[in-house]
């Protein structure tokens, strides 16, 4: 309880921050004043009440109110003659001396002394010959010793120091982490780095961490491993979070705040690892919203700013277990460990730290896989735990004086921006009816009608998906969302009349080669507006929304429909990268993913071209057909190759050998379907990227650009 004491005395009667500390707020300004206080606070004065049970830095046998110093004639005297003496050697102005005996003289700001600072100084006829005692009350002006002076004046020094180095810390931790990804763009925009970055990219940018596995979790669910480019902005970023919580600790002894380093280093470390923690806090939530500015600044995708997410979620996690475990130990040490937990701020700390141990371990992806709706709501309720566990931590610690409040507004701040956004892109788009058609048996078709966003012009060619709610289909949870890739409806309406055919048996084929399709029946087409979208959904089997989604009977019947979108699916190539050859690769309803980039490759006069290889179970037959007539305008172009394959793998390693072989300038490949194909189209691209086959020379051996389409959050 006494170094509780202690700073709660020291760190009094500021007004609220408007920064941090060294960056804006200065603690103990001037010092040499502070230090002549803190060296007489503790000393009873003839009005004080003696006998009480609590005290002013450890001195447990009186209490001393404001009013009382306001009009000790010694204690106001002893004081000015001290500040007098001491600052002399600083030289401070006399201005900042007076205002700091208005603020803090009484330890009040709303109780002012009797006297002004010259005032007081000007009661002292002659210079006092006595030396202090803290043990006797102080009944006459006496002579604060030097030394007990300048032993709270370094102890004050030493700590603010460490609190601006904490606060610029947390900062460089906060903007490396929100900046990188944006440095990384801006360097892909210069003609030699980018070309830097052509040739690293099979080695360090696409590779798995971890043998093949991304999109596909690791073994027994242990997670999803990081590419080699994320993985090395995590392992970046890790280090230098381990370099800024280790460095730089000066100790000060004597130290009237500790009683010897080992207390003193410790408390300096605790207070760093809790600053660090909340600097990273606006990056976990920033990095696992929806809304990410990050997404409209860069080009990395969303699933991997949520892969970031997780790992700078650990970071910040780690970072509250070592604040809790060091804090927990130094008052064991102390010997005021059972005072400090009944405090209110120990308490709110237990709860956040508690909320954050349980987000941890309820955060694996066998939790998140058995029950993804449950973890939701759940990690939603314990990161708010976690955020007013924090806020009430340090408001009854400090009662927003040291700007530590601000970190948790940048977190909070971002949470509602995303929130915010969320409301109004669903209020853009208004309650939709939407009519299912069932095309095969675990697949439908939801046509929304007048919906048409302007991001379907982009020149971009990327894919978009919203998350679409269907508040009906289960009242119990309205909330209930879930992201799908979507398709205007203009891009569904061919601009020929050419035949709708299918596969007759699994093959692989062009879908326009006429010897190896028939015509066949097909379902209702979504109507012909194009003020519309159309989702493609594979129906769950077992539980969740969408396995409640059943075809409508007739036109009158419809789905009450809310988007909340468009948002890219992908991450484009940065830099100035045209390819001479866009390469898609679909496994099932991936289709929806990478049909876009068939329609922007095909509908510009570019000298691009577009290969579709599409594999897909022969019980999704339907879907083929349901697209066949998109696919046979797009061939028909001459300008695209289209290629189904119904029930047989497609062999995608094969299909980017000979692709590599035909030596082109640069090839972008975009994959879309389950983890699986997405990863050894990624383990293929690595390897020809590597090998460099191609028929020209090696410095215009073929380029690979890769985009992994797959909602792997």
């Amino acid at each position: 309880m006494r170094l509780t004491l202690n700073l709660a005395t020291l760190l009094i009667s500021l007004p609220t921050s408007q920064a941090f500390i060294g960056l804006g707020i200065s603690m103990y300004n001037p010092s040499c004043a502070f230090s002549c206080r803190a060296a007489i606070a503790s000393v009873p004065l003839e009005c004080s009440e003696h006998g009480g049970t609590g005290g002013h830095m450890g001195h447990g046998s009186s209490l001393t109110t404001p009013e009382c110093r306001a009009s000790s004639t010694p204690f106001l005297t002893t004081l000015a003659w001290c500040i007098n003496s001491t600052c002399a050697d600083f030289d401070v102005d006399t201005w900042k001396l007076e205002r700091y005996w208005r603020e803090k003289a009484t330890g009040d700001t709303h109780v002012l002394p009797k006297w002004s600072y010259a005032e007081a100084l000007q009661q002292v006829i002659q210079p006092p010959a006595g030396e202090l005692d803290t043990e006797e009350t102080l009944n006459s002006t006496v002579i604060v010793p030097r030394v007990s002076c300048q032993t709270e004046k370094n102890s004050m020094e030493y700590f603010e120091k460490q609190e601006t180095w904490h606060a610029r810390y947390g900062l460089v931790l906060l903007v490396t982490g929100f900046a990188t990804p944006i440095l990384f763009i801006l360097l892909c925009q210069v003609p030699f780095v980018n070309r830097v970055f052509d040739s690293i990219n099979p080695y360090i940018i696409y590779p798995s961490f971890f043998g093949t596995y991304q999109v596909q979790p690791l073994q027994y669910l242990l997670g999803n491993a990081p590419t080699t480019g994320q993985a090395i902005y995590v392992v970046l970023f890790a280090i230098l979070n381990i370099i800024l919580t280790v460095v730089n600790y000066p100790s000060t002894q004597p130290n009237t705040w500790f009683e010897d380093a080992y207390q003193e280093i410790m408390a300096y470390v605790a207070n760093r690892t809790g600053v660090i923690a909340f600097a990273v806090l606006p990056l976990v939530i920033l990095f696992s919203g929806r809304n990410n500015i990050l997404l409209w600044l860069t080009n990395w995708s969303h699933s991997t700013y949520m892969l970031l997410h997780r790992w700078v979620a650990r970071i910040f996690a780690v970072q509250v277990i070592v604040h809790s475990i060091i804090e927990l130990v130094l008052y064991i040490y102390m010997g005021s460990y059972e005072e400090e937990l009944i405090q209110p701020y120990w308490i709110w700390g237990i709860v956040a730290t508690v909320a954050t141990c349980i987000m941890l371990l309820t955060s694996i992806l066998l939790i998140r896989r058995s029950s993804y709706e449950l973890f939701l709501i759940l990690h939603i309720l314990l990161a708010v735990s976690v955020i007013v566990g924090c806020w009430y931590h340090v408001e009854y610690l400090f009662q927003r004086k040291w700007g530590y409040e601000l970190w948790l507004y940048a977190a909070c701040a971002v949470w509602f921006f995303d929130r915010l956004l969320r409301v109004l892109r669903i209020a853009r788009s208004g309650l939709r009816s939407a009519t299912v058609v069932e095309i095969s048996e675990h697949i439908v078709r939801v046509d929304i009608q007048d919906v048409e966003w302007s991001a379907y012009h982009s020149p971009i060619g990327k894919s978009l998906h919203a998350y679409a709610y269907f508040p009906t289909l289960n009242p119990y949870r309205p909330w209930e969302n879930h992201p799908f890739s979507i398709i205007p409806n203009a891009m569904l309406h061919p601009h020929t009349n050419s035949p709708i055919t299918t596969p007759s048996t699994p093959s692989t084929h062009s879908t326009t080669d006429p010897e190896k399709s028939t015509t066949t029946p097909t379902h209702p087409q979504p109507p012909s507006t194009h003020s519309g979208l159309t989702l493609y959904i594979r129906k769950s089997t077992t539980k969740g929304l969408t396995s409640h989604l059943r075809p409508t009977t007739t036109s009158t019947t419809t789905l009450p429909t809310l988007l909340d979108g468009p948002y890219p699916s992908t991450s484009a190539p940065a830099g100035p990268r045209q390819p001479d050859r866009i390469l898609l690769i679909a496994g099932g309803i991936g289709i929806t993913g990478v049909l876009p980039h068939l329609s922007f490759g095909t509908s510009f006069n570019t000298d691009t071209t577009v290969a579709l290889y599409w594999s897909l179970k022969a019980r999704d037959e339907g879907l083929a057909r349901d697209l066949s007539p998109l696919l046979e305008d797009v061939h028909g172009t001459g300008r695209a190759e289209v290629v189904v394959s119904v029930g047989r793998r497609l062999e995608a390693e094969g299909v980017l050998e000979r692709e590599a072989a035909a030596g082109r300038r640069r090839i972008r490949v975009v994959v879309c379907g389950p983890g699986g194909l997405c990863d050894r189209v990624r383990a293929g691209v690595v390897a020809v990227g590597r090998t460099g086959e191609g028929e020209k020379g090696k410095e215009d051996l073929t380029v690979w650009d890769l985009e992994v389409d797959a909602f792997s959050w």
